[in-house]
């Protein structure tokens, strides 16, 4: 599963960078709104600094605008994933960016029949977002699930992008349903490494060494 970064944070982006952690970027202009910094020049900091794509997102809500913004935005770096939501307006931008050769990730996907809609247009990614149905008392794994039956069914080849990610057991269960990407806080991705054994463990072993008085260097 490929780990995207959910951020415009760069010094955040940089550090998970560092690590192999970061196999892409995921924003929007909510992200980018806190970094009180240009949106073209935070994307472009952002796509010189990894290698996969990063997602930037239109703001318009019209095909004639959006289709123009995804154009201009497109035009950043080679690595640029043009962000759409999923809208007729979103699914019809979608298919033209497509045609053209821009990588195209589809957002705010909540059912199985939008996900299977975004798939037709061709899109790259789909975005189902998994905290804010859990927040409605719904298991947004089951989306996840559903999808990657759907799209197993028909050979698809639009990419499953979990989203609205907040906790290191939905990058779990994501992981095990199999999601092709993950799209989390830097937060939630250095909290998988946590585990109270591992603490326990470690401290353990740092008693004997002191104790033995062992030095490597």
């Amino acid at each position: 599963m490929k780990f995207f970064v959910d951020t415009a944070d760069i010094d955040a982006i940089r550090d998970l960078n560092e690590t192999g952690m970061v196999d892409g970027v995921t924003t929007n202009p909510s992200l980018i709104a806190k970094s009180g910094r240009d949106i073209m020049e935070v994307t472009k900091e952002i796509c010189d600094l990894v290698d996969g794509p990063v997602s930037a997102e239109v703001v318009a809500l019209d095909h004639e605008s959006m289709l123009a913004e995804g154009r201009h935005l497109a035009k950043i770096a080679d690595n640029i994933c043009v962000k759409v939501p999923l809208t007729w307006a979103g699914l019809r931008t979608c298919k033209i960016l497509s045609d053209e050769g821009t990588k195209v990730n589809v957002t705010l996907c909540f059912s199985v029949n939008q996900a299977l809609l975004a798939a037709k247009a061709g899109a790259t990614y789909i975005s189902p977002f998994i905290g804010r149905l859990d927040d409605l008392n719904l298991d947004g794994m089951d989306l996840i699930q559903d999808i990657r039956t759907m799209y197993d069914n028909y050979g698809y080849e639009t990419q499953i992008l979990a989203a609205s990610i907040r906790t290191a057991n939905h990058m779990k269960d994501a992981a095990l349903i199999g999601a092709d990407v993950a799209t989390a806080p830097p937060g939630v991705i250095k909290a998988m490494v946590n585990h109270v054994l591992t603490d326990k463990g470690l401290d353990g072993f740092m008693a004997d060494v002191k104790k033995a008085g062992i030095k490597i260097l």
